[in-house]
């Protein structure tokens, strides 16, 4: 038994070598910075004869790489972008999100007055400001949008996230799904009218915050044009051979409630693009989604450098 009184044996010292200790030596910092905290300037521009706004996020430095020109979808408007726009802007990317006529930041208007074909000219409108070289971003009827908008003005690629369907590829409606569409409409025809915890339930890849989010920003007022959802059912005709030389990429997911996957593969089989299927995401989870659209963004990233964009 040891006597606690008594001193511990002290441990044996190590030999001595004639070799000097090698210090710990801290990895240097990276010559690359992490994209993540690339500088970004924001800035905005305006067509005023058409009463349109578009947010512009600008890396600090310029580079080559092309401009990307973001187009939202039904109710949105440039606040659909914005963690796209963080992104590629940290990147080396300017990005310009548009808000068409009677959207978020743009003019209002009088929204049954409105078209998908006037949707149409403000894109192009955009277009022709940005100049030839644009890449199209398009979300829902902003893919659409995208590819009618590429018949009228040279653009350098197309990316289509989860786009609406044109006619060649569509079922044609019945007569009561046309009629039911009113001359404006809000966020009850997309199904957000409804209580945050019922909308999480159908958007499994979205946060609580993200829906809370999403249902604020839809708004609650009918300012939707009701003619571009009918054009859109009754099938927009898009011609494919502007498109023949031009990147395409196009994007779906699984847990869609309004385009429906398989349909977007086939829509890229249709332009002879390339196809990203994205089984856990939802519509709005592909561009709004917290934890889930940087796994977009990497694709489009992926897409654009393949290219050379």
């Amino acid at each position: 038994m040891t006597d606690p009184e008594m001193p511990t044996q002290e441990p044996a010292e190590a030999p001595e070598t004639s070799e000097t200790p090698i210090p710990v030596r801290i990895p240097p910092r990276p010559a690359v910075p992490n994209p993540d905290t690339r500088p970004v300037r924001k800035d905005e521009m305006e067509v005023a004869d058409r009463g349109l706004h578009v947010e512009s996020w600008l890396p600090e430095r310029r580079s080559r790489r092309k401009p990307l020109l973001f187009v939202h979808g039904e109710l949105g408007g440039s606040w659909v972008w914005e963690r796209y726009l963080g992104y590629f802007a940290r990147r080396g990317w300017e990005g310009h999100a548009l808000n068409l006529r009677n959207h978020y930041w743009s003019q209002t208007a009088d929204p049954a007055r409105l078209s998908f074909a006037s949707y149409t000219d403000d894109v192009v409108s955009v277009l022709e400001r940005i100049g030839p070289n644009a890449v199209v971003v398009g979300h829902g009827m902003g893919g659409l949008l995208a590819l009618k908008a590429a018949e009228r003005h040279p653009v350098s690629g197309l990316v289509l996230v989860a786009p609406y369907l044109p006619r060649e590829l569509r079922v044609p409606p019945k007569p009561h799904e046309i009629r039911s569409v009113p001359p404006a409409y809000g966020c009850e025809l997309l199904g957000w009218d409804t209580m945050p915890e019922r909308l999480r339930r159908d958007h499994r890849d979205l946060t609580l915050e993200d829906i809370v989010r999403i249902k604020h920003l839809l708004g609650q007022k009918p300012r939707e044009a009701g003619a571009a959802r009918r054009s859109i059912l009754q099938g927009v005709p898009v011609d494919r051979r502007p498109l023949a030389d031009v990147p395409l990429l196009v994007i779906g997911a699984g847990l869609d409630r309004y385009v429906a996957e398989p349909d977007l593969e086939r829509l890229a089989q249709w332009l002879g693009a390339r196809y990203e299927p994205f089984g856990a995401h939802s519509h709005f989870g592909l561009v709004l989604g917290e934890d889930t659209y940087q796994q977009v963004a990497d694709a489009i990233r992926e897409f654009l450098e393949e290219h050379r964009l």
